[in-house]
């Protein structure tokens, strides 16, 4: 399943949370990250990670809780979302 992690810093965090990750990169448990992207000057952004274990995208969030806001989306590729609009409108 694809997942698109939206993070934003929490205020006062940023260079704590810079730090921590030019040590360890921010490697996802059981997940592959598919890409990581970066809203420039606005201290947010986003993560897209497909993993059948959705408790990898806790564990990583809660590791980086101390510093950052999350919100995750599931979310489908149009190969998948269109037989289920197809079975609906078709």
């Amino acid at each position: 399943m694809l997942y698109i992690q939206h993070w934003k810093f929490k205020t006062g965090y940023h260079e704590q949370a810079a730090k921590k990750f030019l040590a360890t990169q921010a490697p996802y448990p059981r997940a592959n990250m598919l890409g990581r992207y970066h809203g420039p000057g606005s201290l947010e952004g986003w993560i897209l990670v497909e993993t059948d274990d959705p408790t990898a995208l806790y564990e990583h969030a809660a590791d980086w809780g101390e510093f950052m806001e999350w919100k995750t989306t599931p979310v489908f590729t149009d190969e998948q979302a269109g037989p289920l609009v197809a079975k609906i409108y078709g």
